[in-house]
């Protein structure tokens, strides 16, 4: 039997876990504040701003429009990416590590330059159906910003073009009232974050914390410039010998890596998140949360929603073609394990960032509504036979850049309280 434990508060009181380091933080603000004014001049102070166009203040918690604790609580507000604009990744160590054999010459040729315009019209047209259904289910839609993937830019380490804004789920997660900007992995996607920033900063001044991660230098460094790809056999060596194209030079990580269960959130160590990120994440949220890593037989990790959906308090997707080696660890804390069916996307159709298995690639709107692929008559099956109602959307030209429901959206606010699934 699954067990649940609730801790008191309700959807926004449920922050009151980190009451103490709370108060501490304020004790220890308040020294360093009277300490700063008592060694600096009434002059300097003075010309200091003392209004500013947009006020922020601390809002009360039931008034954060930020607040999610899993993947499945009643979902009232969300962000969807954008197509447009889209550019392919110069095909650097780390795309070619995370993509596949039969892709690499599209990379080779395309690198830098926008993907197809008539499949991305097709994507941008996909996604606009897919806000307009979340709209009619009562969600909350917001975007970011578009913007010139196109433009090269050079940091003192490395010079790059851009990729999109298509994922805001690599980039963003929301844990409790909290938005965490992930670092990345990929040059390409180094200022990915510019597009989403005037919506945090909505969200900021509204009463959201705001976190972003140490934002890696991304030298040569960080990458294994050596790793040796060249067939499907070596991925599964590599992977199984816990080897992968980003180094520990640094942190590093995709939000994607992680999923959320209240108080327990699940990560893998992949192509994009190293074990220095990992750790990032785990001081960072200590104590409330814990971080649990796991995983699987996959020869490219990158990004556990494909892989490792977990769709309901206790019920996870687990993807049959990369099982869990944890498994048993959930199945002994009463989780029921669903495995999705193969996918039906047919083998011509373009998947440039990802594999079929985008068809699990899924977003709960409550415990009993899930946004499925229009396409994947069987998987909206096994749903059904769980007693969950399938809205389906088609987003097959979306899918080619990358990501299904899960990965084109981040959870910005979910109706629900914090909770342990996981005891």
């Amino acid at each position: 039997m699954l067990r649940v434990r609730c801790l008191r508060g309700g959807s926004r009181g449920a922050e009151a876990a980190h009451l103490i380091g709370a108060m501490v933080g304020r004790a220890v603000s308040g020294w360093v504040s009277r300490a700063f004014r008592s060694t600096s001049s009434s002059a300097a102070a003075a010309q200091l701003p003392l209004a500013v166009d947009e006020p922020v203040t601390e809002h009360a918690p039931e008034e954060c429009p930020v607040c999610a604790y899993n993947e499945w609580d009643p979902l009232e507000e969300v962000i969807v990416g954008r197509a447009e604009n889209a550019c392919v990744p110069p095909f650097t160590v780390e795309v070619k590590a995370n993509t596949y054999e039969k892709y690499w010459p599209f990379y080779q040729q395309h690198g830098g330059q926008t993907f197809p315009k008539d499949h991305v019209k097709k994507a941008v047209a996909e996604i606009e159906e897919m806000c307009n259904i979340l709209q009619h289910e009562g969600v909350t839609v917001r975007r970011p910003e578009p913007i010139d993937w196109s433009l090269e830019y050079k940091t003192p380490d490395f010079s790059s073009t851009g990729m999109y804004a298509a994922m805001p789920r690599d980039i963003l997660m929301v844990v409790g009232n909290e938005i965490i900007e992930a670092p990345m992995a990929w040059r390409a996607r180094f200022f990915e974050y510019r597009a989403y920033r005037p919506l945090i900063k909505e969200y900021f001044r509204r009463g959201a914390k705001w976190t972003t991660a140490p934002k890696p230098t991304m030298s040569d460094e960080l990458y294994d410039q050596d790793y040796p790809i060249r067939t499907v056999e070596d991925r599964h060596k590599l992977a199984a010998q816990g080897k992968f194209v980003t180094t520990e030079f640094e942190p590093c990580f995709d939000a994607a890596d992680f999923i959320r269960a209240g108080t327990d959130i699940f990560v893998q160590r992949s192509q994009v998140t190293n074990y220095m990120g990992i750790e990032w994440m785990r001081r960072h949220l200590a104590p409330t949360y814990k971080i649990h890593i796991i995983s699987f037989k996959d020869p490219n990790p990158m990004h556990i929603d494909a892989t490792f959906n977990i769709i309901g308090p206790g019920l996870v997707l687990s993807n049959p073609d990369r099982p869990c080696r944890q498994i048993e660890m959930f199945k002994k804390a009463g989780w029921t394990v669903a495995t999705p069916p193969t996918p039906l996307i047919p083998d011509n159709h373009p998947l440039w960032m990802s594999s079929k298995w985008l068809s699990m690639n899924v977003l709960m709107l409550d415990e009993k509504r899930v946004m499925v692929d229009a396409n994947e008559a069987t998987i909206q099956k096994m749903f059904e036979s769980l007693g969950i109602k399938t809205i389906k959307v088609s987003i097959r030209h979306a899918n080619s850049l990358g990501g299904g429901f899960h990965c084109w959206t981040t959870d910005v606010r979910r109706r629900g309280t914090l909770q342990s699934y996981f005891l």
